[in-house]
C-alpha cells in the first residue's frame, strides 16, 4: 500500500531517494501570490484547464469518448492518435494540481467521474489502451501504438492524484496496469525487448515505486533502460510503421552513448527516467552517461531559447532516419527548426532531475530558460491556442504552412491540434511550476525560481519555515525575501544567481551578505535567522546581444537579444508597414531602452533599438553585391514567448548586425 512521509506530496517524490543532493518540496507548500507566474497560474486555473477539459471531454478532443467506447458506455470508433490516452492523463494531472491549490470540490468530483469511466474501460488483467481495445488490435504487437507512453502518463498522473487528494481510485488502476506490465516484461522475452521506446513509463514506474514502495516497479524501470541497444536493429513485425535505430535510441546502449540522437521527446524522456532510476540506485555508469548526454544537448544541440529537436525530418549521424529530433552538433536551422513544445518541456524535466541529483545551479538555469521561452511560446496569450513546433524564424513564402490539424508546423497557434501531446504537457507544466520554485538542501532551502510567492513548508529536520518572496521578476531583477517564521538554529538559504546575472548583489537586513556571488551558482547564506529578516537580491537586467558558436552557420554575423531570462524577437507588427523581418539589420552599438507595457501582450517589457532596413527587391538566387541603401528606424523587440498574438506575422530571433 502507499506510504506516507513528511515530504511525500512532491511532484517528483525524492523524499527517500538515497542519491540526491536536493529534495523536492511538497506541491502546494509554495503558492504564487502576485506577478508573472501568479498571473499564469490564475489563467491556468480559470481558462487553460477548463477549456482543455471541454475539448478532451467533448467531441473535438474525444479523449473521454474513447474511454467510454472502450468501457461499453457508448458506440463509436476510436478518434485521435494512438497515444491520445496519455495526453488525456496529462490533462487530469493538470486539473489535480489546480485542485490542490484551490480545493474546488467540483474538480475532484469531475475527476472521480472520469476515473470511474477509465476503471470500467480497464480490462480484467489490467490492460488499458483505448485504441488497441476499440480496434481489436493484439496487445503489445507493434510499438507504433505507444502503449508504454500511455502507461507512463497513467502512472505519473495517478501518483500525483493520490498524493494531492489522498484518494486511491486512480492509483488502483495504475497499480493494476503496472502489475500486468511487470508480468509481461520482467521475464524479458525476446519479442518484447524492443518495446518501450517512448520512455514516459520509466519515469512513471519509478514514481509508482516511490508511491507504493513496491520494488518490482523500480526493477521494471531499470529493465526498460537496459533493453535499449541490446537487440539487433532490424525491421520486424513489431517495428513496422515507425523508424528504427537512432530514432528510438536503440542503436547504442544508454551507458555507452555519447550523443543525443533521434526523436527529442523520446530521448529526453529516456534520460529523465534514467535520472529517476539513478536517484534510487546510484549506479555510476548511469550518471556518467547522463552527464555526457547533458553536455551534448546543452552545449551543442540546444537553441538560445532552451529548445531542442532541430528538425522535423532528417538523419542521425549514424544515418538512421529520424523525425522531430536531433541533428548533428551545431546544425541549428532557424526557419525550419522544429523544437516541439513537448521536447522543450522534456529538456526542463531532465534538467530538473539533474538539479536534484547534483545540486548545480546550471540545471535550474535551463529549467528557467525553457519555462520563459521555448515552453511558454507554445500557448497563446488567451490560453486557448497552441503551437506544436516553435521555430526561431518565420518567413512568409519560404515554406507553405498549411492549416492542418494534426501535428506539424503552423503559421499561427491552433485552437486544437489532432496530435494533442504538447498542449496538456504545457498546461500541466504551468500548473506545477510552483513545485519547482524551491528545493530542500541538507539544512535549508534553495531558491530555484524567482516570483511573487509564499512558502510554508517543513524542512528536512521537521522544523517550520515560512517565507514571503516579492519581486517584479522577470521584468526586473530585484527580489525581496522575508522570513516569516523559522527555527532558531542556523540553517541555509541558497539563492540561485543565474549565469546571465553578472554584477548581482545580495543583502541581509540592508547589509552585504558577505557570501561568494558567482553567476551560474547558488549563493549560500547560512546563519541564525529570525522572523522579520529580509534578504534582498538585485540582479542587473541589462539588455544584451548574444551570438552563436561560430560553427552554427545559420547565425554567423547575427545576434539575438536577451534580457534576464527572456529571449526577445522582432515581429512584423512592430515594423513599418510593408517591412519584412528579412529586411531588418540591427545596429551593434545601438542604445537599448526598456519600457514596461501593461497594455501589450498581457503585460510585457519591450526593448527599443535602432535598426537599419534594407528592402530586397532584386530577383534571382544569387546577385552582384551593391552598396546597401539603408533607412533607419527605432523599433520594439518583444519577448519570444509572446509573438503570434497579434495576427499572422513574420518573426525572427536572430538578426544580422551592422557595426558603424
Amino acid at each position: 500500500m502507499p506510504t506516507s512521509t513528511t515530504h511525500a506530496r512532491a511532484i517528483v517524490n525524492t523524499s527517500s531517494s538515497p542519491h540526491v543532493t536536493l529534495r523536492n518540496i511538497n506541491y502546494g507548500d509554495c503558492r504564487w501570490t502576485n506577478g508573472f507566474w501568479a498571473e499564469k497560474f490564475k489563467q491556468c486555473e480559470e481558462v487553460m484547464v477548463p477549456y482543455m477539459g471541454s475539448l478532451l471531454k467533448g467531441d473535438i478532443g474525444h479523449g473521454l469518448n474513447n474511454f467510454k467506447i472502450a468501457a461499453g458506455l457508448r458506440e463509436g470508433k476510436h478518434q485521435g492518435f494512438a497515444w491520445h490516452d496519455g495526453d488525456f492523463f496529462k490533462w487530469m494531472e493538470a486539473a489535480t494540481y489546480v485542485y490542490a491549490i484551490n480545493h474546488d470540490e467540483a474538480i475532484l468530483r469531475d475527476l472521480d467521474e472520469v476515473i470511474d469511466i477509465i476503471g470500467k474501460a480497464q480490462e480484467d488483467d489490467g490492460y488499458l489502451h483505448t485504441n488497441i481495445q476499440i480496434d481489436g488490435i493484439e496487445h503489445f504487437s507493434n510499438r507504433k501504438y505507444h502503449e508504454m507512453y500511455n502507461c507512463g502518463h497513467l502512472y505519473t498522473s495517478a501518483c500525483i492524484h493520490h498524493r494531492l487528494t489522498g484518494k486511491t481510485n486512480f492509483l488502483d488502476i495504475a497499480i493494476k496496469n503496472a502489475t500486468l506490465l511487470y508480468s509481461l516484461f520482467q521475464p524479458q522475452p525476446k519479442e518484447l525487448c524492443r518495446f518501450g521506446f517512448n520512455q514516459s513509463q520509466i519515469m512513471g514506474l519509478t514514481e509508482l515505486y516511490r508511491t507504493t514502495q513496491d520494488k518490482r516497479y523500480l526493477e521494471l524501470a531499470e529493465i526498460f533502460i537496459n533493453n535499449r541497444g541490446k537487440s539487433a536493429v532490424v525491421e520486424d513485425a513489431s517495428t513496422e510503421g515507425y523508424p528504427i535505430g537512432d530514432m528510438v535510441q536503440e542503436r547504442v546502449p544508454l551507458r555507452q552513448e555519447t550523443e543525443a540522437v533521434g526523436h527529442a521527446v523520446l530521448a529526453l524522456y529516456y534520460y529523465a527516467g534514467a535520472a529517476d532510476v539513478y536517484a534510487e540506485t546510484g549506479e555510476q555508469a548511469l550518471i556518467d552517461a547522463l552527464d555526457r548526454l547533458w553536455d551534448n544537448v546543452a552545449n551543442k544541440k540546444m537553441y538560445v531559447t532552451g529548445a531542442v529537436g532541430q528538425a522535423h525530418f532528417g538523419a542521425s549521424t549514424r544515418r538512421d532516419k529520424i523525425e522531430e529530433g536531433f541533428l548533428d552538433e551545431y546544425l541549428m536551422p532557424m526557419a525550419t527548426a522544429y523544437n516541439e513544445t513537448c521536447a522543450n518541456i522534456a529538456n526542463a524535466m531532465f534538467n530538473w532531475r539533474l538539479l536534484g541529483i547534483k545540486g548545480d545551479a546550471k540545471y535550474a538555469d535551463i529549467v528557467e530558460l525553457v519555462l520563459y521561452n521555448s515552453a511558454l511560446v507554445g500557448i497563446s496569450a488567451d490560453g486557448k491556442h497552441y503551437f506544436y513546433a516553435n521555430p526561431l524564424r518565420m518567413n512568409r513564402g519560404q515554406r507553405e504552412y498549411e492549416d492542418n490539424r494534426d501535428c506539424t508546423e503552423s503559421a499561427d497557434r491552433e485552437p486544437y491540434i489532432e496530435c494533442f501531446c504538447c498542449p496538456p504537457n504545457l498546461v500541466r507544466t504551468i500548473a506545477k511550476a510552483s513545485g519547482w520554485a524551491y528545493s530542500f538542501s541538507e539544512n535549508g532551502v534553495t531558491v530555484n525560481l524567482y516570483g511573487g510567492n509564499k512558502l510554508d513548508t517543513t524542512l528536512l529536520d521537521g522544523s517550520t519555515l515560512k517565507l514571503t518572496q516579492e519581486t517584479p521578476y522577470p521584468w526586473e531583477g530585484q527580489v525581496q525575501i522575508t522570513i516569516d517564521e523559522c527555527k532558531s538554529a542556523p540553517f541555509s538559504i541558497s539563492l540561485r544567481v543565474p549565469a546571465w546575472a553578472v554584477g548581482t548583489t545580495i543583502q541581509v537586513n540592508g547589509d552585504g551578505a558577505a557570501v561568494e556571488i558567482e553567476p551560474g551558482t547558488f549563493a549560500v547564506i547560512e546563519r541564525e535567522w529570525k522572523a522579520g529578516d529580509v534578504v534582498t537580491v538585485d540582479m542587473p537586467m541589462k539588455p544584451t546581444f548574444v551570438e552563436g558558436h561560430r560553427l552554427i552557420e545559420e547565425v554567423r554575423n547575427q545576434v539575438a537579444l536577451k534580457r534576464g531570462p527572456l529571449v526577445y524577437c522582432v515581429e512584423t507588427p512592430d515594423l513599418p508597414e510593408g517591412t519584412r523581418t528579412l529586411d531588418v539589420y540591427v545596429e551593434g552599438d545601438t542604445e537599448l531602452m526598456t519600457t514596461h507595457r501593461p497594455d501589450l501582450l498581457g503585460g510585457v517589457t519591450t526593448i527599443s533599438a535602432n535598426v537599419l532596413l534594407r528592402p530586397d527587391q532584386e530577383q534571382g538566387m544569387y546577385r552582384a553585391v551593391k552598396k546597401p541603401q539603408w533607412s533607419s528606424h527605432k523599433i520594439n523587440f518583444v519577448p519570444y514567448y509572446a509573438w503570434s498574438n497579434r495576427g499572422t506575422a513574420e518573426m525572427t530571433v536572430f538578426v544580422p548586425v551592422v557595426w558603424k
